[in-house]
């Protein structure tokens, strides 16, 4: 019988309270995978260190020692956790390996559910997207600005899952189809959707996190929106120009109406109207320069061509 082979990419930054714990429960689900006959024995688990500031690096190494089965990756600096998972997937595309899942290394999203995620590999599934069933572990802001980001996101014309994070299973052809994505400022939840192929959810309650601080405080989120939006929409733009157009009505309106009033000698009642229209058109011309200028500077860093990360050590 092939058995497939299974990495579990983690992407690790200051993981120092729960590396330990994670290694032990992911352990366990692939020993209970080869129990099964689900994957192979040299299936294993990779962490990416996005510049640890801990200890999460020489933790990665003495797990290592322990069991060949956790492998590593430790980056220069910090690049982000999205260039954490495209690491991972891009080390191991061409490889013997057959499934890729990513995970964070909290284990807020359900590890057992990346058996259920190989059942539906094996059954043909080349994506498989963990999706969240249940949002009661998060705060009432954080559960509203989610399910807002989504709604915005498919209003823009971005093809998303809803509530699906980075909790996926992919197949090597979906890896060697990635790998032709070479843009440096990637929104992962955006891209695999387009690319297409059979997919499948599995549905999970995500839990609290156990220790740690979170990696993506409200600025974090923030950013990681406005890059989704910038990454996959030119809709802003659009909505800038019908906004100048509609302004411009606007202002000929205003015009209107101050030639009238200049010629009936009524010019001091239109004072306040002239200086609304002025602070109004002003503030419409720097948030549109505002909104080119957020595309202008993705074209700037897309030619510059630089490497999305760059990697210090490797435990094979």
């Amino acid at each position: 019988m092939n058995l497939k082979k299974l990495a579990i990419i983690l992407p690790a930054y200051n993981e120092e309270p729960v590396i330990k714990k994670t290694t032990k429960i992911l352990l366990e689900i692939l020993n209970k995978m080869n129990d099964k006959k689900l994957v192979s024995p040299d299936s294993f688990i990779m962490y990416v260190d996005d510049g640890s500031k801990d200890q999460t690096w020489n933790l990665t190494q003495e797990l290592h020692a322990e069991d060949n089965r956790v492998k590593g990756i430790k980056f220069s600096r910090n690049f982000g956790h999205q260039n954490a998972l495209i690491a991972g997937m891009t080390e191991l595309t061409g490889t013997d390996v057959d499934y890729v899942v990513t995970i964070d290394a909290d284990l807020q999203d359900n590890p057992e559910s990346i058996i259920e995620m190989v059942e539906l590999a094996i059954s043909g599934k080349n994506i498989v997207y963990g999706v969240r069933n249940d949002r009661t572990s998060d705060s009432w802001f954080k559960r509203v600005s989610a399910q807002s980001f989504y709604k915005v996101m498919n209003w823009l014309g971005v093809q998303t899952i809803p509530n699906h994070a980075d909790f996926r299973l992919v197949d090597q052809k979906i890896l060697e189809v990635f790998s032709q994505y070479e843009e440096r400022d990637m929104f992962l939840r955006g891209i695999f959707p387009t690319i297409g192929f059979e997919s499948a959810n599995v549905y999970y309650a995500r839990a609290e996190r156990e220790a740690g601080e979170t990696k993506y405080p409200l600025k974090k989120m923030l950013s990681f929106a406005l890059d989704g939006i910038t990454s996959f929409s030119v809709r802003p733009i659009e909505m800038v120009r019908n906004l100048g157009i509609f302004m411009l009505t606007v202002s000929g309106l205003f015009l209107i109406y101050t030639l009238i009033a200049y010629f009936t000698g009524h010019t001091e009642a239109g004072w306040p109207m002239l200086m609304v229209s002025v602070w109004i058109i002003g503030g419409l011309q720097l948030l549109a320069i505002g909104v080119i200028g957020e595309y202008i500077s993705k074209i700037f860093l897309e030619i510059k061509h630089r490497p999305r990360y760059v990697i210090d050590k490797e435990l094979k």
